[in-house]
């Protein structure tokens, strides 16, 4: 097993304990059993994992960097609640199982996507004096910005406004970049966030989650009509049959792929050029992203 490899399954498992300890099944009226079911045993974890690795590039505390890991997890996953609902996307399979809204009800699945983003924030403002305010403050603030209208939810309300409309190389990136590169940058910063860095390093390895970010969605794109549902794990072809504008719709399969390969370029370009010395994880997570088949 590889040195990536086996870091990787170390961290995913951590982050999954950790998780399954924060996210308490006792909440009233099966709340709780809908909240683990949309968190707990899928997903690659791919934004705790940057939260982790960021953290460790940086020599940070390995303490914040944990619950900041399950915190961008929580808000992810609410998110997937939500979109996949009959008002936004409509979909039935998630993580190769039903989603929240068909297996416990529409209604359960809108609060337990609220009582995973409340769960989120609240990870980050431990009463055990973990954490110093200012540093709660700051990974608070960098998660909100992320996840609201100025990132994720942004991003999502011009998704489903872009229905049926074609959309210039600008306009797809600008909406990308709000709704699923946000917070994958943020997930990076907010490990930076765990460590005291020089302005010239924050400023590189954001310019790295920017790039990552917005690579994983073009290869997202690409995987949505080269994979089968079996291995995505969700509907493929949705993108088509919804009428999105998507890269691949923009530039054809064989452009998008070679963009997807720039991206990741700039993104490994970053973090030569931030000059800290242990950014091996940080590479291996882009290359991860470049050559996923889910």
């Amino acid at each position: 097993m590889s040195g990536f490899v086996a870091w990787r399954a170390a961290q995913q498992d951590r982050v999954e304990q950790a998780l399954s300890s924060w996210v308490a099944a006792d909440a009233p009226a099966g709340l709780g059993l809908a909240m683990r079911y949309a968190v707990l045993d899928g997903g690659k974890r791919l934004r705790p994992l940057l939260v982790l690795a960021a953290g460790e590039a940086v020599q940070g505390d390995g303490a914040a960097a944990l619950r900041a890991a399950c915190a961008v997890e929580l808000i992810h996953a609410y998110s997937l609640v939500h979109d996949d609902m009959p008002c936004m996307d409509n979909d039935v399979l998630r993580r190769g199982k039903p989603t929240v809204h068909v297996q416990f009800g529409e209604a359960q699945a809108l609060l337990a996507g609220d009582a995973l983003q409340a769960l989120a924030f609240e990870l980050l403002v431990p009463d055990d004096g973990s954490m110093s305010p200012a540093l709660s403050a700051a990974l608070c603030r960098q998660l909100a910005l992320a996840a609201g209208a100025t990132g994720m939810a942004g991003g999502q309300a011009v998704d489903l406004a872009s229905v049926g409309v074609s959309l210039d190389q600008t306009a797809l990136e600008a909406m990308h970049r709000l709704k699923t590169g946000a917070l994958l940058q943020a997930s990076v910063m907010m490990g930076v966030a765990t460590a005291h860095v020089q302005a010239g390093v924050t400023r590189e390895l954001s310019a790295y989650g920017a790039s990552l970010g917005l690579a994983f969605q073009v290869v997202d794109d690409i995987l949505d009509v080269t994979t089968d549902s079996a291995t995505l794990g969700k509907t493929a072809g949705k993108d088509a049959a919804n009428d999105k504008p998507t890269f691949v719709s923009l530039m054809g399969l064989e452009k998008a792929q070679a963009y997807a390969d720039e991206l990741l370029d700039q993104a490994h370009a970053a973090l030569h050029r931030s000059g800290l010395a242990h950014t091996d994880t940080l590479h291996a997570l882009a290359d991860w992203v470049g050559r996923r088949a889910s």
